[in-house]
Formats: structure tokens, C-alpha cells, sequence
């Protein structure tokens, strides 16, 4: 299986078929996901609150990006590999905008680059792929705009807001965006967002009608427990096995049962 490129998920939209995306973080997880055939990975500013703790994406650097990014690339042989450019790495210039953006080709090895926003960062997108710098766009409930939307709400819900995230959909498709992530929106905007676009949605909380799916990894295999999104659906629950599994191994430490001479060395 060759490298999955935008043509790719081109070819993906107009056969129908669906594009599978997922969260990873570090070389262990990037590897799974790989494996188990997932079209592409964003190594997402979600790291701050799935990995580092942290109660929002805001404080996540654009280093710490490019660290996670570098870390997934090199576990990966045949997924898309997506850098997610973090608060304040890009909203204060285009020109801020296209040399973060670059970093994670050039020094961590991604393919493409997603930015939060529409209508106002059509200009940094326009700038960033005549830098042949591939963008995925990122409308609906943008993460790092919690503090304007008062908290992590449905975007799109009004006769309003709906006509304006549409627009927004097409400013960001104008602007050279090779796709297109609606986050927490109505199943019906989404449809029609992607009945609509030429490039492909991939939704996260907007319905079965999109394009492609993404989740956090960490939902999915049930290694975040803080909350679980109404959107997300957790597959496995590896805490709870790892849990076990190192209750177990305290208990043969403190009985006497590991090592064994099985793990001795003679």
C-alpha cells in the first residue's frame, strides 16, 4: 500500500467512499493506527488535554506540535499525516501562518496542515497552498475559540448560523482548503455542506453524511475519561486492562512471583 496523498481522498469522495481518520500522539499509537489501515492521522493541539493534562488546546506550542508530529511521521509508512497548527501560531499574520505551517513539512515530516477558522483565515490559506503547503480547513465548534463561543457548544443551529458556516464552507474550499473538518454541527447542515463542496468534509460530531469520520483516539480506545463527547464512541477500554494488568504485576512483586528464573538471567 502506497502513501494515502490528497488525490487520494479526491478519489475517495467522488467513488463514495468513505475516509477514515483518527488522533495519535507518539511512535506506539501512530504505528496501530497505521496498521490497522486509517487513511490519515491528525496529530491535533488535542494533545494538551488528552496527553498533557491540560484543561483546553490553548496552551499547547507550536515546538510541542512539531515534536508530536515529528515523533508520528516516523511510525508511519502509509497514512496522511496531518500537523494541526495550535493557538497563536497563525492568527496574528499570514506570514506567521505559512512559516508555522512549514515547519511541519519540513521538519516533521507531515503532509498537510490544518488551520481552525473560515471566512477569516481564507487569506492565510489562499497564502499557505501557493506555498504548496496542503490545507484542511476547520469550521463549525473550533476548539481554540472557546472563549468567543462560551465553551464547547453545537455550532450551526439557527436559520443564521447555519447560511454563515455554509459560506464559510465555500470561502475556505475557494481558497484552495483540499478538505474540509465540520466539527459539533447538525447532520442536515452537514449534508448539505457536503452535497455542496467539491473537496471532501470530514466530520467529527456532524452525522453520517460526511465524507470521512475522525475521532480522538483516545475516546475510541477508552484512555481519556474526563468526558466523553456525544459524538464520540469508545470501541475498547484499555484503562481498565491497564489497570488490571498493573495491579497484577505489583501483586507478583510483592509476593515474590516476578521475576521468575524464567525472567533471570544464568
Amino acid at each position: 500500500m502506497s502513501k494515502i496523498t490528497i488525490q487520494d481522498f479526491l478519489k475517495k469522495k467522488a467513488g463514495h467512499k468513505k475516509i477514515t481518520m483518527l488522533t495519535a500522539y507518539d511512535y506506539p499509537f501512530a504505528k496501530i493506527v497505521d496498521e490497522a489501515g486509517i487513511d490519515a492521522i491528525i496529530v491535533g493541539d488535542s494533545v494538551g488535554m488528552v496527553v498533557q493534562g491540560l484543561e483546553n488546546t490553548l496552551p499547547v506550542t507550536m515546538d510541542e506540535m512539531i515534536y508530536h508530529t515529528n515523533i508520528v511521521s516516523r511510525a508511519v509508512k502509509n497514512a496522511m499525516v496531518i500537523g494541526d497548527l495550535p493557538f497563536m501560531s497563525y492568527q496574528a499574520s499570514i506570514e506567521d501562518a505559512i512559516r508555522n505551517a512549514g515547519r511541519f513539512l519540513k521538519d516533521a515530516g507531515a503532509s498537510a496542515v490544518k488551520i481552525e477558522g473560515g471566512a477569516e483565515v481564507a487569506a492565510h490559506i489562499r497564502a499557505m497552498t501557493k506555498s504548496d503547503i496542503p490545507i484542511m480547513a476547520h469550521i463549525g465548534l473550533t476548539p481554540q475559540s472557546i472563549h468567543r463561543m462560551g465553551g464547547y457548544k453545537i455550532q450551526g443551529k439557527t436559520e443564521e448560523s447555519a447560511k454563515k458556516l455554509l459560506e464559510e464552507a465555500h470561502i475556505a474550499e475557494d481558497a484552495g482548503a483540499f478538505s474540509l473538518l465540520l466539527e459539533a454541527i447538525p447532520i442536515g447542515l452537514a449534508k448539505k455542506i457536503t452535497e455542496e463542496l467539491s473537496i471532501p468534509t470530514i466530520g467529527i460530531g456532524a452525522g453520517p453524511y460526511c465524507d470521512g469520520q475522525v475521532l480522538v483516539l483516545h475516546d475510541v480506545i477508552g484512555l481519556f475519561e474526563r468526558f466523553l463527547p456525544k459524538f464520540a464512541k469508545r470501541y475498547v477500554n484499555l484503562k481498565d486492562e491497564a489497570l488490571n494488568a498493573i495491579k497484577v504485576y505489583k501483586e507478583e512483586v510483592e509476593k515474590g512471583i516476578f521475576p521468575s528464573e524464567e525472567q533471570s538471567f544464568k
